[in-house]
């Protein structure tokens, strides 16, 4: 019963650590596209490389993806690209006219496909490894009964038949909610196939993570770690690798770099952020920055 609560409890904070990585990543939405789309119409790729979605708002639609997807999108489908490859989209059924890009107050009674589209925008350099272990392009189905996506959509397509103001503001915060559910979501539903990812899911992992996260200042060692995890050193070491590629003295640097840029780009100094991520010398922490991020920390602080 103890082990079961003690797995349970991991299981309940797992998502904590990966909170963590998302409040540092800074993330915000630029939309570029929120209208309904009408005649003969057929969308592009926006920016090749950024890190994007779509959402079908009303209708449908289909999306090609050479070399990974050639589906339908129905309502409510929701598609990432992590960064943004050559795809199109096109109406399901052959159209006549012009493209249109319509609100969709005015054209009710107008035949056409509604979509949301958005730039995810990072702050910090750590979304690269968060992007790396993702599929080059996911899809998260709206008929898989996801209850935060059918809630979402709900206020985004009351948004959009009832403007009014702040409505950008609202559509722009939901989306950002939608690509933080999505990456959750992806990581639930793919444990085996996330990368780095799968340790802030793995139920004993996720414990040293969060330890890590509370205390990085702290003199951890593997035995250190596997104790916090009720492993042995070699199990744990095992897992740690298994799960996520890293070993965990490799995660452990890898989170406190992170912390130091953004420690560094909120103004403090040097010496401060070294002490405050367990470096015993502010030269030590600076070879050790200039190597994880090819420059360097004074560079950092002064935004060059």
């Amino acid at each position: 019963m103890n082990d079961k609560k003690a797995e349970m409890d991991a299981i309940s904070s797992s998502f904590d650590g990966f909170s963590d990585v998302l409040r540092l990543l800074r993330l915000d939405v630029d939309i570029y596209h929120n209208a309904k789309v009408c005649g003969q119409w057929r969308i592009d790729e926006h920016t090749l490389g950024a890190t994007c979605f779509h959402i079908v708002t009303l209708g449908s639609c289909y999306l090609q993806v050479p070399g990974h997807l050639d589906c339908q999108l129905d309502y409510g489908d929701l598609v990432i690209f992590p960064r943004e490859l050559v795809h199109n989209m096109l109406p399901q059924n052959s159209l006549t006219g012009d493209q249109q890009h319509l609100d969709f107050v005015s054209s009710k009674n107008i035949q056409g496909t509604g979509l949301l589209c958005g730039e995810i925008r990072f702050q910090h350099t750590a979304s690269q490894s968060l992007l790396d272990a993702l599929p080059a392009v996911f899809i998260i189905r709206y008929a898989q009964s996801h209850h935060w996506l059918e809630a979402l959509l709900k206020m985004i397509v009351y948004e959009n038949n009832h403007p009014a103001a702040a409505t950008k503001a609202i559509i722009n915060h939901l989306s950002e909610l939608l690509f933080t559910y999505a990456m959750r979501q992806y990581v639930t539903d793919n444990p085996n196939n996330v990368g780095m990812l799968a340790i802030y899911s793995h139920p004993r992992l996720a414990k040293v993570i969060q330890a890590i996260h509370q205390q990085p200042e702290k003199n951890w060692t593997l035995e250190s770690m596997a104790n916090t995890a009720l492993m042995s050193r070699s199990s744990f070491a095992d897992s740690f690798k298994a799960a996520s590629g890293w070993t965990a003295g490799q995660y452990l640097n890898w989170w406190r770099m992170q912390l130091a840029w953004s420690l560094l780009t909120a103004g403090e100094s040097v010496s401060q952020v070294a002490d405050k991520i367990g470096y015993q010398s502010e030269a030590a922490f600076s070879r050790a920055f200039q190597k994880m991020f090819a420059t360097t920390a004074g560079d950092v602080r002064r935004g060059r």
